[in-house]
Formats: structure tokens, C-alpha cells, sequence
């Protein structure tokens, strides 16, 4: 199992960890498209709006899904998650354009500091975790499972910023799209876990929290991004 810290790594998981050059194609653009999303997501311009902030941050978030899941289509021949991907790719190009037809009147509603500082501190330690899971996905030749190892700590991410953002007082526009969003992504992360239950490799080799209670029926013993200083057995025990 790899150890879930952001900037620790890939780990390879066959016995001689060789990758092939179709796999290690399939890696170099994923970490292309993660680094882009580090810097998307990090670098976005915040105001006062919690609305504004959390247009200009997950448009990046949904941008970088929308490529990892062409570039699976460029090797995938499993019709199950092809037909994810492609469902990916429809349900996030259509909340981006929500997004920015609702972000010119949704960016005039600003917020008092303290609650645009909560709503922010909770943001970044959510993107800090799901960089950290996303960077440090267990990879082997099986391009399928490296995908939804990659993309369930990815819906995650957009879940549970989703859930802060509607815990603020945000733009009316804003609701149905990010209740959407909830949505959609919970039912593509129940699709990827149900295929990687049946996939040859072990669900413990996720590093994702919904794995360690499903394994294990408990929380993982510790939040993933504080792992990379922790041995691998205190992330699913």
C-alpha cells in the first residue's frame, strides 16, 4: 500500500515494479494534469465571496477530471469505466458552464472575513488531503484501477467542498449546481468502488478513507495528508 502523503510519490505494486511504456505514457500526462490542478486550484484569485471562491476553484478541479478521464480514453478498453469516464466528462463540462454563467452575479455576494476565513481554512486542508491522495495513488499496469485509485480521492475532494460551501450563506444560483455536483460525484465514487471490488487487486490498496471504514468498519487512524510521516499500517488498521 503506498503511503498516502502529498509529494510522496508514486508507488508501483508489481512484483519487479516495472511499468510498462503504455502505463508510464498513461502516468506522465496524469501528473501533468495534477500538477496543472495543484496550480489551478491554489493559484485561483479569492475575494470575500465564498461564491466567487468556490467558482474559481473547482473550475480547475472539474477541468483536471474531465482530462484524466480522456486520457484514460486513449488506453481503456473496459466498457464499465469507459462508460464513466464519458459520463464524467459530460456532467463536468456542463457544471463548468453553470459555474460561469452564474459567477458574474454570484461574485457581487461577498461574506463577513470570519466566515470567508473558516470557509477557506476547511477548503484548503480538503485540498491538501485530496492532493495528497490523488499524488500518492498506488500505480501498477492495470491503467483501469490506477484511474479510479486517481479519481475516487478526486470526487471526494469536489463532494466535501461542495458540502463546506453549502454550510455558507453563497449565491441562490449556486445551490442546484453544487447539490449537482454532490450528486453526480457520489454516484461515479459507489460505480468506481463496485468495479474495483471486482478488480484483481485488494480494496486495501486505496488510500482512501471510504476503503478503511468499508474494510475495517472505523476511521482512518489518521487524516491522509498527515501520513507521509506515519507507517503504512496506521492508515487502515
Amino acid at each position: 500500500m503506498a503511503v498516502c502523503g502529498y509529494g510522496a510519490g508514486r508507488e508501483t505494486m508489481n512484483s519487479q515494479n516495472t511499468l510498462s511504456l503504455v502505463t508510464s505514457e498513461y502516468l506522465r500526462t496524469y501528473e501533468k494534469i495534477l500538477r496543472e490542478l495543484i496550480e489551478g486550484m491554489t493559484g485561483a484569485p479569492l475575494t470575500e465571496s465564498i461564491s466567487h471562491n468556490f467558482i474559481v476553484q473547482m473550475i480547475p478541479h472539474h477541468r483536471a477530471a474531465i482530462e484524466m478521464s480522456k486520457n484514460l480514453l486513449r488506453f481503456t478498453t473496459n466498457i464499465p469505466l469507459q462508460n464513466i469516464a464519458l459520463q464524467i466528462i459530460s456532467e463536468q463540462t456542463k457544471s463548468i458552464a453553470d459555474m460561469e454563467a452564474a459567477l458574474p452575479l454570484c461574485r457581487r455576494l461577498m461574506n463577513p472575513p470570519q466566515d470567508v476565513r473558516a470557509y477557506q481554512n476547511k477548503t484548503e486542508s480538503i485540498m491538501k488531503t485530496m492532493f495528497s491522495e490523488m499524488g500518492s495513488a498506488p500505480a501498477d499496469n492495470d491503467l483501469n484501477t490506477d484511474f479510479m485509485r486517481e479519481m475516487i480521492p478526486h470526487h471526494m475532494g469536489a463532494i466535501r467542498m461542495s458540502e463546506n460551501a453549502l454550510s455558507q450563506n453563497i449565491c441562490p444560483d449556486l445551490v442546484p449546481i453544487l447539490t449537482a455536483i454532490i450528486t453526480s460525484q457520489k454516484r461515479g465514487v459507489r460505480q468506481m468502488e463496485e468495479l474495483l471490488k471486482k478488480s484483481p487487486g485488494k480494496p486495501e490498496d486505496l488510500c482512501h478513507e471510504s476503503y478503511c471504514q468499508q474494510i475495517t468498519g472505523v476511521e482512518p487512524a489518521f487524516p491522509a495528508w498527515e501520513a507521509s510521516v506515519l507507517p503504512m499500517n496506521h492508515i487502515c488498521k
